[in-house]
């Protein structure tokens, strides 16, 4: 009886903002904004790279692979959180909560790498500019982002793997989705090893990536101060800023929610960092690529300029 007592959880209850319904009207309006200009704006980036020839180069195929990953990243959560707005109990099943948690985690993981090894291309563009096309050439380029999406994938495996099946009650989620942390704070059955898997991910999917952004970006900065030509260095700073701003958005909220001792409860403080880290920097995304960047805002004249001519 005990073991059947254990096994009874098989769905969950999420709470959002039901403990604040008169935030519930605004907190939908805002989201479902977010969410359509993040739809709007990683489609649009996307369609002009593939469409426009002078932006088939190894950065904005990264930048395709960025904008794709998060209309994924956003879509895994953001419809729910908007349906569950006006529904008095909302629930999920067991099988969908781990289903979204292990999606969430993979797009989260596929993010660190991508945005490691866009620092890489603007590295070798700027450290070593006369290789550049034979280093980075198509086939390296496709290479890295299958590597990207692949080892992404064997990494959020193994912490997958350690989840608790045992969930023995309560079982409301103090969160609008099945957010890893939330979700373990439930578990009936020990925890210590998922805290450590946790840990241990963290660490190599979001501190080591970073550590070698930082240390490209030195690199770069370095091989910047010894280019002799104020419109040199401009130039090679502005092609490093949209990816250096993107960096410290997602990697700041990341290491907060991640990379820290976990408590016993889910603040709604931890819930806001949440949907900062999941819904509105994908939304940025496209923002500080399109608004500072000359050959992106180019494009977008050209295919506006063929859609008005057709």
């Amino acid at each position: 009886m005990g073991r059947l007592n254990k096994t009874v959880v098989t769905e969950f209850i999420l709470v959002g903002l039901s403990n604040h319904p008169q935030a519930q009207v605004a907190f939908f309006a805002i989201l479902l904004v977010i969410y359509l200009l993040t739809l709007l704006g990683n489609s649009l980036i996307t369609v002009v790279i593939w469409t426009d020839s002078q932006l088939h180069t190894p950065m904005y195929f990264f930048l395709s692979n960025l904008s794709f990953l998060d209309i994924c990243y956003t879509s895994t959560s953001a419809p729910q959180a908007l349906a569950n707005c006006f529904i008095k109990r909302p629930t999920i099943s067991f099988i969908n909560c781990f289903s979204q948690m292990c999606i969430s985690l993979y797009l989260g993981v596929t993010e660190c790498f991508l945005l490691a090894v866009m620092a890489y291309d603007r590295f070798v563009a700027i450290c070593n500019p006369l290789h550049y096309p034979l280093i980075m050439n198509g086939r390296v380029c496709i290479q890295l982002a299958v590597g990207v999406w692949a080892s992404s994938f064997f990494l959020t495996v193994i912490p997958a793997l350690t989840m608790p099946a045992e969930f023995c009650g309560p079982n409301v989620i103090n969160h609008f989705t099945c957010e890893v942390q939330a979700v373990l704070k439930l578990a009936c059955s020990d925890t210590y090893l998922n805290g450590i898997m946790m840990f241990a991910s963290g660490v190599l999917t979001l501190l080591i990536p970073f550590a070698f952004i930082l240390v490209t970006y030195i690199r770069i900065g370095m091989a910047v101060l010894r280019i002799r030509s104020a419109q040199g260095r401009n130039k090679a700073v502005s092609t490093c800023s949209s990816h250096l701003t993107v960096v410290s958005i997602f990697y700041g909220t990341a290491m907060v929610m991640y990379v820290r001792p976990q408590t016993k409860s889910v603040s709604e403080q931890d819930k806001l960092f949440s949907v900062f880290y999941g819904v509105v920097t994908p939304m940025l995304n496209p923002l500080i690529y399109s608004l500072r960047n000359k050959d992106v805002k180019g494009a977008l004249k050209r295919v506006a300029g063929k859609k008005m001519l057709t």
